[in-house]
């Protein structure tokens, strides 16, 4: 979710409990103050060397080397040993 959805999503569920409670609905500029660090919040943690350093991915490969980063895991996947079937037989 991009920041603008969230602080969207913010904004509506504050707007409902108001509603709710009776009282009267914020005005825009009050929406947008209340929207504005949720946005900026977001915006700053949403880049590719934010998500590897929080180890959401793998890491970032540089656009040169993606040929031989793909060769390479091309070729460890094709020589990994393959795995013994122990299991025994499965039926229904």
């Amino acid at each position: 979710m991009g920041g603008e959805q969230a602080a969207g999503v913010v904004a509506i569920l504050k707007q409902n409990g108001l509603k709710r409670d009776g009282q009267q609905e914020m005005p825009e500029e009050m929406v947008q103050m209340l929207k504005k660090p949720i946005i900026d919040g977001i915006e700053s943690c949403n880049s590719a060397y934010h998500s590897s350093a929080g180890l959401y991915d793998d890491g970032i490969i540089d656009p040169r080397d993606t040929r031989k980063v793909l060769a390479m895991a091309i070729s460890v996947s094709l020589n990994a040993p393959l795995p013994t079937g122990d299991f025994g037989v499965f039926r229904m």
